[in-house]
């Protein structure tokens, strides 16, 4: 297979403990052939416009999402099932933008980490479903965001749209709100969610920092003012604005400088 085709396999499998079974495989066998000097061919493939999705979780708009409460261990289960189903988009979202895009000529490091992310997310979702088995319940049991894939759509024929809608604000936002469900868990006791919520904490650092790295390399190749481009692509693209308080630390460490967020912010 080449890795176009290894992309749209898991974006057709609906259920995710298989989707992200399978993503892991893909993914070794992307770097066992990195490391054996003989890298798989890109090849070429057609991404579905929305990926398979099991029948649960019901998907709501998000007018219409239940409001989560923290304090209690309903509203805990609650956030897991939410951060589970942003994980699970996360792995579509990383192997789309591999299968979408690969009639552009990159060089092998693009694919190098599309591929880890992938993979990281795919351990993302695992650690959150553990967590919630573990609480008693499951992933499906609770509705989710039907707006998780808009950006996907959006920027489907945008290459530099969907870096900087995807990586460079949505995954930018998990490092903005992670520290927070932290504090929630470590104030219960829940020791496991702790740990998986710090290893996800740790590894999105690295994915915004794919983005901005590549969207840089892009404005670059295109003679384009990086700051300028992400303030005009996510204007055209993401439906808000960006809402502090910002992790201006861990956003610094993974290429996101203040000047291009804090004018989105629309104070």
């Amino acid at each position: 297979m080449t890795l176009a085709e290894m992309a749209v396999a898991v974006l057709n499998t609906a259920d995710g403990r298989e989707k992200t079974a399978l993503s892991r495989r893909h993914a070794a066998s992307w770097f066992a052939a990195r490391k054996a000097g003989a890298p798989l061919p890109i090849g070429s493939a057609s991404p579905p416009m929305r990926p398979a999705r099991p029948a649960k979780p019901e998907l709501l708009p998000p007018r219409d999402m239940p409001r989560r409460r923290p304090g209690n261990e309903a509203g805990r289960i609650a956030l897991l099932h939410a951060v589970a189903h942003i994980e699970l988009n996360a792995v579509d979202l990383h192997w789309d933008i591999i299968a979408r895009f690969a009639d552009v000529e990159m060089p092998l490091g693009w694919y190098d980490d599309w591929v880890k992310s992938a993979d990281e997310e795919s351990k993302h979702f695992n650690l959150m479903a553990d967590c919630l088995e573990a609480a008693g319940s499951c992933y499906g049991a609770l509705p989710a965001h039907a707006g998780m894939w808009r950006a996907a759509e959006d920027t489907a024929s945008d290459m530099l749209g969907r870096l900087a809608v995807v990586p460079m604000v949505l995954e930018a936002r998990g490092l903005d709100v992670t520290p927070g469900m932290i504090e929630i868990f470590q104030k219960a006791g829940n020791t496991d969610a702790v740990a998986a919520l710090e290893t996800i904490y740790a590894e999105e650092v690295g994915h915004v920092a794919y983005g901005s790295k590549w969207f840089n390399f892009l404005c670059g190749r295109h003679n384009l003012d990086p700051k300028d481009v992400f303030h005009e692509l996510v204007r055209k693209y993401f439906h808000s604005t960006l809402k502090p308080p910002f992790n201006e630390e861990k956003r610094a460490e993974a290429g996101l400088p203040p000047d291009f967020y804090w004018p989105l912010t629309g104070d």
